[in-house]
């Protein structure tokens, strides 16, 4: 009897994992079809070369996806066995919740597994592989990486403002370019136009700038001197090329378990970058575990929802998953600075959460209301109460 139920169940998760995957994996992407319809219109990017850029940019949306599907799946398998009241035939058996736990946590326990390989293996593939993409296309045209209206970094100790880049004929328009190069002088240019010209140098450019002006400000003497020019050639290199002349080694969104440890173990002193490795680190086994750690409280929930609709569980996961996202990024937010031990800050929503699970598992598993009544009831009092005073009641 336990084997059928439990296929019986598994049956009824897959659907509406399968679907919430597929659903929020392609909302996700979609923040991405501005930037690669401005590459296909624009730039004529191959449409293959850009089948490959969201398909290297999958493995980040996942790590966040499966969880949420994993918790979509239980939830609203377990919401169409209540409103169809076979949960109340369950317990009219002597079916207890706890004797359903298991295919829920198996379930949960393979999304998490599939959620760790992601962090684990397919995101730093996806990341380097992104990576070489984008240094192909950088290669063949450095405009592509420029965008309008915002700091472009991607250049060694030289940040580019461009306001709007010409799509016909490459040129730039408003520029605005702070250059680091010189550690004791700062120099800032400004430029009504200018043109990228590809040097013959792999990685770098010439940046061509018409009558604009430069500003120096020398920090050891402290003083400035203005030169306005016709015509003035800035030479960039791309922060990538720079790093590989230097030989840094890979972003940490590319180190493997193993590299990024070794990475943390001898990194000289504890600053903001090393708290964000940190945190990295924590979240390639927090996020993963977020799945059981949701699937669990998507049981209880499912369970006693009575007679609720799907759009009841769908919502109401919606809001848990939202709610989760918000406390991880507050976690990150303070983490990052060392202001929160980056074990705290990645770790307490999965504590959290799993607290809420047992504690609602308990209530449940004897009979009793898991709270969300008598909630609903305090807000539905409270929004009776206001429409009363807005139509002029005392």
């Amino acid at each position: 009897v336990n084997t059928l139920i439990h296929r019986y169940l598994i049956r009824e998760m897959l659907p509406p994992f399968g679907i919430t995957l597929i659903f929020f994996l392609f909302i996700f992407l979609m923040t991405k079809l501005l930037e690669v319809t401005n590459f296909v219109v624009n730039y004529d990017v191959d449409a293959w070369v850009i089948g490959l850029m969201l398909l290297y940019s999958v493995p980040f949306f996942l790590q966040f996806v499966i969880p949420m599907a994993v918790m979509m799946g239980v939830l609203l398998a377990f919401l169409r066995l209540s409103s169809d009241n076979e949960t109340v035939a369950m317990k009219a058996c002597g079916i207890s919740v706890y004797r359903v736990l298991g295919p829920a946590l198996g379930f949960s326990l393979l999304g998490t597994a599939l959620t760790a390989w992601v962090t684990v293996y397919a995101m730093p593939w996806g990341s380097t592989a992104l990576k070489q993409m984008t240094l192909k296309l950088a290669a063949s045209s450095l405009e592509v990486g420029l965008k309008e209206r915002s700091f472009n970094d991607q250049f060694e100790d030289v940040v580019v403002y461009v306001s709007e880049v010409d799509p016909q004929d490459g040129t730039l328009r408003h520029l605005f370019i702070e250059d680091r190069r010189n550690p004791e002088v700062i120099s800032t240019i400004i430029a009504p136009r200018g043109r990228l010209i590809k040097s013959t140098a792999a990685l770098s450019a010439h940046l061509q700038l018409d009558e604009g002006s430069i500003t120096q400000v020398d920090l050891a003497t402290r003083s400035a001197n203005a030169v306005h020019f016709d015509r003035y050639d800035l030479r960039l290199n791309l922060q990538l090329n720079a790093a590989k002349k230097r030989g840094e080694g890979k972003h940490r969104s590319e180190m493997s378990l193993a590299e990024m440890r070794a990475y943390l173990d001898s990194y000289p002193q504890k600053d903001t970058r090393y708290y964000r490795s940190l945190m990295d680190y924590h979240k390639k086994f927090s996020i993963p575990l977020a799945g059981l750690v949701l699937g669990l409280l998507a049981v209880p929930l499912g369970f006693q929802s009575g007679g609720a609709r799907k759009s009841y569980g769908v919502g109401l996961g919606l809001i848990l998953f939202l709610l989760y996202y918000v406390m991880l990024t507050a976690g990150w937010t303070y983490g990052k600075t060392g202001a929160l031990p980056p074990l705290v800050g990645m770790w307490a929503p999965n504590l959290i959460f799993a607290g809420l699970g047992i504690f609602f598992l308990l209530r449940c598993a004897s009979d009793r209301s898991l709270g969300f009544d008598q909630l609903y009831a305090w807000f539905a009092h409270l929004w009776c109460r206001h429409r009363w005073r807005d139509n002029g009641a005392p």
